[in-house]
């Protein structure tokens, strides 16, 4: 019967046949209580049905996880707690994937250039990582080497200040995004109110400040997470301390951000603790969603198509507690959240539609502490 409905798609819509594929579901983890590294499972689109959980590779808290663009090869930051690892800092760790199990091999590892690496970023090329250090407030830029290996870094930039808040008392950089044409680069700067702006060199493998050097959020608001619409006109700022998306238009040409629309993650009526985690658009940029990590819900929001800019839809129980990052599978049909605090991640259905998420089947068990999902196809 699956093989009817495969031959069927393909024969009736030849676009979607590549989305009949399964794929790995690769999950970053924390390793603090009883996880080993970067876990995966299978998922199949059509039916729905994932496999059991496995290990694919030992690593210390690769808390977060970037896929290159030729899909062979997997990057991951690992948070040490600020220990000495080999007589250098925090690191990022290079792996091949194994297209056809799953598995990982271990290629290398280079220091991350400061402690707590956030989040990282692999550009269009495959030629650079990018990643922010949260506790020490810096930047570093990677090469990216045809093996899939890392060099160690070529750009670094260390931020200055601090915000008014008790978790700003030092710059704390954390999402990094490249501009889609990969001569700029962002970076949610949550301890100093600041979204930066990188002019790259890719030649030299070098990190500028641009003039201006960053759009500033008003005071205490801690910028967590940047993300460009598919136009590449628009970028989306989530201010972890205040609970808000700030719409952002980009001057591409220069390097400039210029506030839009300012969107509560939350609904008005919400009481208590809350702080947002994590953006994803639809490959089509026509809904945003945010995870919020104690309301423990995903926001969901419509983005208007003339001017990008948002309005709320719904807010959806996660299925667990503390949704630290989510994501979109290739098909676009199916939400997959890691919560952290419950070690489980919820799949959802997305109407095509409205944007809605629907709860699918029971949340995937003994995933302990997710931190970050992503997906490779299955070959």
């Amino acid at each position: 019967m699956r093989a009817f409905v495969l031959l069927l798609v393909t024969a009736i819509f030849p676009a979607m046949a590549a989305r009949a594929a399964d794929y790995f579901v690769y999950i970053g983890t924390y390793t603090r209580t009883h996880g080993k590294g970067i876990y995966t499972f299978r998922f199949d689109p059509v039916t729905g049905k994932t496999t059991p959980p496995t290990l694919a590779a030992e690593s210390s808290s690769p808390s977060f996880l970037a896929v290159h663009p030729n899909r062979r090869f997997l990057y991951a930051e690992n948070e040490h707690n600020g220990e000495d690892v080999d007589g250098k800092n925090d690191t990022i760790s290079a792996f091949a994937i194994n297209q056809k199990t799953g598995a990982l091999t271990f290629l290398n590892k280079v220091s991350s250039r400061g402690e707590g690496p956030a989040q990282i970023a692999v550009d269009k090329t495959g030629r650079q990582l990018l990643a922010g250090n949260y506790r020490s407030g810096s930047v570093a830029l990677f090469p990216i080497r045809p093996d899939g290996r890392l060099g160690e870094a070529t750009g670094f930039d260390q931020e200055h200040g601090s915000g008014p808040k008790p978790k700003q008392d030092r710059p704390r950089a954390h999402g990094v995004a490249f501009s889609p044409d990969g001569r700029f680069a962002l970076v949610a700067e949550n301890g100093t109110d600041q979204v930066m702006i990188y002019r790259i060199d890719a030649a030299k493998g070098t990190l500028t400040p641009n003039n201006p050097a960053f759009f500033k959020a008003p005071a205490g608001y801690g910028p967590r997470h940047v993300a460009f619409h598919p136009n590449g006109d628009i970028v989306y700022a989530l201010n972890e301390l205040e609970s808000a998306i700030t719409v952002l238009a980009w001057g591409a040409s220069n390097g400039t951000l210029t506030q839009v629309q300012e969107v509560a993650t939350l609904p008005p009526d919400f009481k208590g603790t809350s702080a947002p985690a994590q953006l994803q658009l639809d490959r089509a940029g026509r809904f945003l969603y945010a995870s919020n990590r104690g309301a423990d819900t995903i926001a969901v929001l419509s983005i208007d198509p003339a001017r990008s800019t948002l309005t709320p839809v719904e807010f959806v129980p996660t299925g667990g507690k503390t949704p630290r990052d989510f994501n979109l599978d290739p098909t676009g049909g199916y939400l997959f959240v890691g919560n952290q605090t419950s070690d489980n991640v919820a799949i959802f259905r997305i109407d095509p539609k409205t944007g809605r998420l629907t709860p699918f089947g029971k949340p995937i068990e003994n995933v302990p502490e997710p931190a970050c999902v992503v997906f490779v196809a299955h070959q």
